[in-house]
């Protein structure tokens, strides 16, 4: 195929040459469209998106996690030491007490369940 001298064309042939491309292009791009819609009903997949969310994996159990500090002016205000601090804490330590004043003692039962948990998991990850 000869290719044409741009430079030389004029605003008019090189927007003719534009639309004779992009056409060109679009039923290509719908043929290959179709060529492959058809492939995916071949292998019984049908609607693509849907069967992707479907297949995911779900999450893995995750066990709980227990607060290990409480706000002593809201007790029902906890953290548990993960992610961001929350704001009470922040403005506590910034006003020079420690972390380990807000840090919640360990009950016997919650003890024995935190270590029943731990068992399993082990359990788990060893078959």
């Amino acid at each position: 195929m000869k290719r044409p001298d741009l430079k030389s064309m004029s605003v008019n042939e090189l927007w003719s040459l534009h639309e004779l491309v992009a056409s060109v292009l679009a039923r290509k791009i719908s043929a290959e469209k179709a060529r492959l819609d058809q492939r995916l009903r071949q292998l019984d997949l049908g609607n693509a998106p849907d069967n992707v969310k479907r297949m995911g994996h779900s999450r893995r159990p995750y066990p709980q996690v227990f607060p290990k500090y409480r706000n002593p002016a809201q007790p029902s205000e906890t953290w548990a030491g993960r992610g961001k601090q929350p704001r009470w804490l922040t403005a506590q330590l910034r006003s020079g007490k420690k972390l380990d004043d807000f840090r919640i003692q360990p009950s016997s039962d919650r003890a024995a369940l935190g270590k029943a948990v731990s068992l399993q998991t082990k359990r788990r990850r060893s078959e």
